[in-house]
């Protein structure tokens, strides 16, 4: 029962969170804590199990979302379009749904069709070890592998701005 209103209580205020980034500017901001990502190893809706070890070498966006957060919802499909304009930039995006079930992801999915890999986090666990506080919330990794910007609240991915600050990581060494 305990663990029930946990999760609960946990559910309503990450969604009044998400509420509140609505009426914030998002914006890119420099990392200032420990560079090195936590790990990250979970299994995207087909089952294939991904490690952000794994994709050193590449900018990746890791971003934390749920299905019931309304700027998640807008700004996948500027994530969409972002992937376009990366071009040959080696890129990835994960997106890790916070504590819901597959069912309810694949239901997502189905209506925003992102074109990004879309990983599952049923029991919550990344929250935790990524301090994830506010939906969405978005990690920025570099090729080497450290954390380099975040952004908290709904941004739309396809402004060249954005892009070109991220495209310049890839240059990063």
């Amino acid at each position: 029962m305990k663990n029930w209103l946990l999760k609960k209580t946990l559910s309503a205020f990450i969604l009044l969170l998400c509420f509140c980034g609505l009426l914030q500017a998002a914006e890119l901001k420099a990392f200032s804590g420990n560079p090195v990502p936590p790990p990250l190893i979970l299994q995207d809706l087909q089952g294939k199990t991904h490690d952000l070890r794994d994709y050193k070498g590449k900018v990746v966006v890791v971003q934390f979302w749920a299905t019931y957060c309304g700027p998640c919802r807008q700004e996948m499909p500027t994530m969409n379009k972002m992937m376009k304009k990366m071009g040959s930039v080696p890129f990835k995006i994960l997106a890790v749904d916070m504590g819901e079930s597959k069912a309810e992801v694949k239901k997502f999915v189905s209506e925003v069709k992102p074109r990004f890999t879309i990983l599952l986090d049923e029991a919550g666990d990344s929250i935790t070890s990524w301090k994830v506080f506010a939906v969405p919330s978005n990690f920025i990794i570099d090729p080497q592998g450290k954390i380099r910007y975040t952004l908290f609240g709904g941004v739309n991915w396809d402004d060249n701005t954005l892009i070109n600050k991220i495209k310049a990581l890839s240059k990063s060494k």
